[in-house]
């Protein structure tokens, strides 16, 4: 197939030139399809590169099969999935972490739900038992008190989720645009009443008519044959019955009979409009050409709304434009992010405009082909994987589901390829002429009530009126002394490419105001000396290429990906831009509003609030780690950051003798030397590079609760942190086995605690960053507002246990190594994981091969070591830092230690 995607990879380069030319059969993905007797649907791809099997169950049911006052109904029943079957009734994770297995979930949307799991070769019957168990044998084994908990579970997630800002848009936009009666008209979660209305006679009914044999779809991809997998399926799956036959629409999309408005007032901190339109559904043949249009009009910086918007107009801070793919109707959504004190009229306007002059004259060809070029080259690298979201597993299930034929992505692909602009505009006046729903979401105010009421005894008097406001990498220098990491991987024809630099956010604190780390990188994205930003992008999307740019902590990197046929000169102009960024006054003094925004932003999320205050706490302002962890820095010191302070950190910190570079994919060693030598084998530089000196500081004493207020959340945001010793030591291995167990993972105490077994969360975990100095190690439960305190006091419960009467158990720790052990197979299935890892190892001193070595470190790890480093997971001298509304909790927390009330802008 690799020899395949390369011819591809190379056509897709001349799409421009003659794209009728363009042989989309060369991307097929080889596969047998089956039908049981009992109507199931079974799809086997073989791809022996790694010794996984993605195994991927389709059902073909979603919201839209629920009823008016059953809304949530159909995710509600994908958590209980989950919650054992009448054979195995445990966790369902369980089995599945002992063997190792990755990309394990399940989703819920308007036409579908699915689950599904990578696993080693060894372990698919395992995987096919455990799911044709809860497809054929379930309801015997769903009980009142596991719905009353999952019911707990989703209303949390859905909690979690209208805490997010802008998420509430959701529920107004359908109702905008899909009239009383249509499917589409609720959200996939529900509604709370709704949720609070099921029953166990729900349960039955829906498991009854939706999760028989003949609705679903099965895909194994992967490390396995046809022949076996179909032998495999039917002895698992042939003998559930078929369920009964099904009535569904095929069609419906509404039409508007006029233009409608709404607005909504939410917890943001930038006005936002969405404008969104009902349009064919995915299967139809405009799907492809609404597709590459929403990418014109929004999609990065080249295209239309964003170049008007916000580089000229200089109103908006943020585009966006998609097509929302659903089988009934499509949902085409143009979203501008508001400037401040922008005038929406003029962007409503000036959106109008835009449209208007979409339909009346066809896109360019140079817009068309970036927008088919960004969309063909993300297929590709989707190839690489064979589960998981977007894999090939879930191409080939969409296409058997929604459309009948799980080799309809291939007649999308042509349709893409073969687009031309006289085509997208015949689609555009079809479709975006018509009746749309506009929404504006507005911040709401930050009100309170006086604390002093005014005197009521006698009416006021009136005296005066007022004044009218991994795999083994092998190494080699370049000319210049740079060191090469590369790992030669030819699974797709793409490329990944790093070049590491040791500063990060901590270099800042070397005489740079908070953010310049992250200012410097990001201006990189504006053009070198030669090219500007926006003909930089223009160029990088005509070579099906891309570049990021950011940082860390500890170290800043500049990435890029490129299609292997287009690495020579997507590497030149990256390299431009990494030796000499422009850095222009007029680029640093647009993206400082856009900066500011995000800061604010990042304030109105309770989980990004939360990691820009707690840093400072713990390790003190003055500390190189004392800073927002978004990296973002604050207003003030974003004010301060000019373009020669940016330069000057250029110099210093991303330079070639600071720096390495990782590369991963499918070219030879000899190739990849030359090109990089002729790119960055000649940057050389004066001068000293930066050093960093990263001090250990004292812990925390005591127990501080630091609350930030926000009235009426419906959920409190618990982040607990403290101090561990740096990712260097000697027992870091236990350390990271040690909180596993506590709550590094799904199975671990404190989730089966605060989610399973209480309801309050949707998730709760424990984790500790990996840092070159101390590693700051957190708590992180979201949870219902009115089980705050007692959240609290279960996390203090389950680390003094951990500590005390209820060690870690041999057992336990058995289960953890078995886990990390057996998933690390499918753990490197793509270039950018090799990559990371190569990245992690080469930040931590540990040899590039490590994966491989871990097997032997296991071996050698005891549950004495475990238990020796749980003391460090105490909550006795812990900073507390909870997000939300603190006139619930905060005078029984008074009693429990030092409360403090942050000041938060």
């Amino acid at each position: 197939m690799k020899k395949s995607l390369l011819l591809i990879a190379m056509a897709i380069t001349h799409t421009c030139l003659n794209a009728a030319s363009l042989n989309v059969d060369d991307l097929a993905i080889p596969h047998t399809r089956y039908q049981l007797d009992n109507g199931l649907t079974l799809l086997v791809h073989e791809d022996h590169k790694a010794p996984i099997v993605a195994v991927s169950v389709w059902y073909n049911v979603g919201s839209k099969d629920e009823k008016p006052g059953k809304t949530g109904f159909a995710h509600l029943f994908e958590h209980l999935m989950f919650n054992g079957s009448e054979n195995y009734d445990g966790e369902y994770f369980k089995p599945f972490e002992q063997v190792g297995a990755t990309d394990m979930n399940g989703t819920t949307w308007f036409d579908r739900t699915n689950y599904f799991q990578n696993v080693p070769s060894t372990a698919v019957d395992l995987a096919l038992w455990m799911e044709s168990d809860r497809m054929g044998h379930l309801l015997g084994a769903i009980t009142q008190e596991k719905l009353d908990n999952q019911r707990g579970v989703v209303q949390n997630e859905k909690r979690q989720g209208d805490n997010t800002p802008y998420r509430k848009a959701e529920y107004s936009l359908l109702e905008g645009i899909f009239p009383e009666g249509h499917p589409y008209r609720w959200s996939t979660i529900g509604s709370m009443e709704d949720l609070n209305a099921a029953s166990l006679d729900d349960v039955k009914a829906w498991f009854e008519q939706y999760y028989g044999a003949a609705n679903t779809v099965i895909v194994l991809a992967g490390d396995i044959t046809p022949e076996v997998a179909k032998q495999k399926v039917e002895h698992y799956f042939g003998d559930i019955p078929p369920g009964p036959p099904l009535k569904r629409l095929k069609s419906y999309v509404p039409v508007k009979g006029s233009n409608s408005f709404e607005e909504l007032f939410d917890k943001v901190a930038a006005e936002r409009i969405y404008r969104v339109w009902p349009v064919a559904g995915r299967v139809d043949d405009d799907t492809e050409a609404l597709n590459l249009l929403a990418k014109v009009m929004g999609e990065g910086k080249t295209s239309r709304l964003y170049q008007r918007l916000v580089e000229k107009e200089k109103l908006a801070t943020g585009i966006d434009a998609y097509l929302e793919e659903h089988t009934l109707a499509s949902i085409f959504t143009l979203e501008v992010t508001l400037g401040a004190n922008a005038d929406e009229d003029k962007v409503s306007a000036i959106i109008d405009e835009e449209i208007a002059a979409l339909l009346a004259k066809p896109v360019s060809k140079q817009e068309l082909e970036g927008a088919r070029m960004r969309t063909l080259s993300r297929t590709i690298r989707g190839m690489e994987k064979i589960g998981g979201f977007g894999g090939k597993a879930n191409v080939l299930a969409e296409g058997e589901l929604y459309a009948g034929d799980s080799d309809h992505y291939m007649k999308s692909l042509k349709r893409y390829s073969e687009a031309t602009p006289k085509q997208l505009n015949t689609v555009a006046k079809k479709w975006l002429d018509l009746p749309y729903h506009q929404l504006i979401v507005r911040p709401f105010p930050n009100y309170a009530a006086s604390t002093e009421g005014a005197d009521r005894s006698a009416l006021p008097e009136v005296t005066e009126m007022p004044v009218l406001s991994f795999p083994e990498a092998e190494e080699f220098t370049l000319d210049n002394g740079l060191q090469v990491y590369f790992v030669k991987r030819d699974a797709v024809p793409d490329v990944s490419l790093r070049i590491v630099f040791d500063s990060g956010y901590a270099a800042d604190a070397y005489g740079y105001p908070l953010g310049s780390s992250s200012m410097t990188m990001r201006m990189l994205e504006e053009g070198s000396g030669k090219i500007d930003g926006e003909a930089y992008k223009t160029k990088m999307d005509m070579l099906g290429a891309a570049s990021y740019f950011g940082g860390s902590l500890d170290s800043s990197y500049a990435h890029l990906q490129s299609l292997t046929a287009n690495l020579k000169p997507a590497l030149s102009l990256f390299s431009s831009v990494v030796k000499n960024p422009a850095m222009r006054e007029s680029d640093l003094e647009k993206l400082k509003p856009i900066w500011l925004s995000d800061i604010a932003q990042e304030k109105s999320q309770p989980v990004q609030l939360a990691v820009r205050e707690l840093p400072p706490l713990l390790y003190g302002k003055e500390h190189p780690y004392g800073m927002p962890l978004t990296g973002s820095g604050t207003s003030e010191s974003v004010s301060e950051i000019s373009t020669k302070i940016l330069k000057n950190f250029h110099s210093t910190w991303i330079r070639p003798d600071n720096a390495k570079i990782i590369v991963v994919g499918d070219i030879e060693k000899s190739a990849l030397q030359s090109m990089l030598n002729d790119s960055l084998g000649d940057w050389k530089v004066s001068g000293k590079a930066g050093e960093k000196r990263i001090v250990d500081v004292p812990q925390v004493k005591g127990r501080t609760f630091y609350l930030a207020d926000r009235p009426d959340s419906p959920q409190s945001l618990i982040l607990a942190g403290k101090l561990i010793p740096p990712v260097s030591d000697k027992s870091t291995l236990a350390i990271e086995t040690a909180n596993a167990i506590v709550g590094g993972k799904f199975t671990a105490r404190l989730n089966m605690n605060l989610r399973e077994d209480k309801g309050w969360a949707y998730g709760a975990r424990s984790l500790a960053m990996t840092t070159l100095g101390q590693r700051p190690w957190f708590v992180y439960a979201p949870v219902q507002s009115d089980k705050t305190v007692e959240s609290v006091n279960e996390i203090d419960r389950e680390m003094k246990e951990y500590n005390g009467d209820n060690p870690a158990t041999e057992t336990e720790l058995t289960e953890t190594v078995t886990t990390e052990i057996r998933k690390l197979p499918g753990l490197f299935e793509t270039n950018g994981s090799v990559l990371s890892e190569i990245e992690s190892s080469l930040k931590e001193g540990k040899p590039l091969n490590y994966p491989m070595l871990l097997q032997q470190e296991y071996d050698k790890l005891t549950l004495e070591d475990v238990r020796a480093q749980s003391g460090l997971f105490t909550t006795d001298n812990v900073i507390y830092l909870i997000v939300g509304d603190a006139a619930l909790y905060k005078d029984e927390l008074e009693t429990m230690g030092k409360v403090v009330m942050l000041e938060i802008e």
